[in-house]
């Protein structure tokens, strides 16, 4: 399929309309390329710290000067993304503050490769310290990429701006941005991954006031989130709950997580010579965990696949051999919310999905999620919503 920018953003704002949230992919190669699309993809990202996960190095190799960002990608992209995409376009992660680069020459030269649009990485947003600020004194800017996205929009690219705070992103939909997405700091998780994050609520919090403040502009303006402490499909469920958020790009979690899980346990198995299919979270506990973030990890997924049963943390502690009160403190830490609160909010935010797709009676929802009371369940929804489930279902 060809496309242009208005037949993307018409093709994405219909999937929003039909509840459906938008994914965006950033890959480094062909190969993880091609099998986003049949996953499912919109839209694929190609970005040099994509490139250098591919060569088996963190995303940073993106932000040294062992290689010109905005020539790797073209030589990259254009010999292995554009190939092979057939249904989904491709999006050129723009170097915007190159101060050797002729902008409108070389966005003009992106379009004419073949690329639906820009994305401003590496950006200097994540950057900051004295070194930002020695950077800013040359001219090298976020200006400038909100500048970047200003010109591309001109040349009816489409235009995919990461932001940081609120101002930012008030910037770069005044330049014509068609999707702001809140970069939340690079991926965690893996053996590649950063290592000093905020937690979920945190993330979810910051982007929440972004998403605020661009509702006052434009309420129609496509909404994603990138990177940070999201790095699962139960953080991307949290993430959206309760937010208008609409959609997620990722890029460690569709390429750099799996093949270092997948190619070390892979090769494990043929120098072992046999395998043994264990059911995924027992597995889990019998290898013994890597770090603290994988008892989490543990917990959440425990959650989204035990939700309507009777769930507690003594018996989740009991099942990983931990104490409850440090099973507690490390979930609080990571996740930003207490365990019991994470518990609720996941229980309540699956019935109001029940409530707009399924025509079931509300003490059968309550049921289907974890509250054999109805009266409780209803209690715990009016405290946590404002108002009772009948209430909000006439609403």
């Amino acid at each position: 399929m060809v496309y242009n920018k208005w037949r993307l953003l018409e093709k994405l704002n219909q999937q929003i309309k039909t509840n459906r949230h938008v994914i965006g992919v950033a890959a480094g190669s062909g190969l993880t390329a091609k099998y986003a699309e049949q996953g499912g993809a919109d839209f694929i990202l190609a970005l040099c710290s994509g490139r250098f996960r591919q060569m088996g190095v963190s995303s940073l190799a993106g932000f040294t000067a062992c290689a010109n960002s905005n020539e790797l990608v073209m030589d990259f992209a254009s010999k292995e993304l554009l190939p092979v995409m057939t249904k989904i376009p491709v999006i050129f992660g723009l170097f915007a503050t190159d101060p050797m680069l002729h902008m409108e020459d070389y966005i003009s030269r992106i379009k004419q490769y073949g690329f639906i649009g820009i994305n401003n990485y590496p950006t200097v947003g994540l950057i900051d310290g004295q070194f930002r600020e020695a950077l800013e004194s040359q001219d090298i800017t976020f200006s400038r990429e909100v500048e970047a996205i200003r010109i591309a929009n001109q040349l009816d690219l489409f235009t995919v701006a990461f932001v940081f705070n609120q101002s930012q992103a008030i910037d770069m939909l005044h330049a014509g941005a068609d999707i702001i997405c809140v970069h939340l700091g690079l991926t965690t998780g893996g053996v590649l991954g950063a290592k000093q994050i905020q937690s979920l609520q945190s993330a979810k919090k910051l982007a929440v006031d972004i998403f605020r403040a661009c509702d006052e502009l434009n309420p129609n303006i496509i909404k994603m989130v990138y990177g940070g402490p999201v790095n699962s499909p139960i953080d991307v469920q949290f993430m959206y709950d309760g937010t208008g958020i609409n959609g997620y790009i990722g890029g460690s979690v569709f390429e750099r997580i799996p093949a270092e899980q997948v190619i070390k346990n892979t090769t494990k198995s043929f120098k072992e010579t046999f395998n043994i299919q264990y059911e995924a979270s027992i597995q889990k506990i019998m290898e013994g965990f890597a770090n603290k973030e994988d008892y989490v990890e543990f917990i959440k997924d425990y959650i989204s696949n035990h939700y309507m049963e009777e769930i507690t943390l003594s018996d989740l502690a009991n099942i990983l051999n931990l104490s409850r009160t440090y099973v507690s403190t490390l979930f609080k830490e990571e996740v930003g919310v207490s365990f019991v609160d994470y518990l609720i909010n996941f229980r309540l935010n699956r019935a109001i999905e029940m409530m707009h797709t399924e025509r079931l009676p509300l003490a059968r929802i309550a049921e289907m999620v974890g509250y054999a009371n109805y009266v409780q369940f209803s209690k715990i929804f009016k405290k946590r919503k404002g108002v009772s489930p009948s209430r909000f279902l006439k609403e």
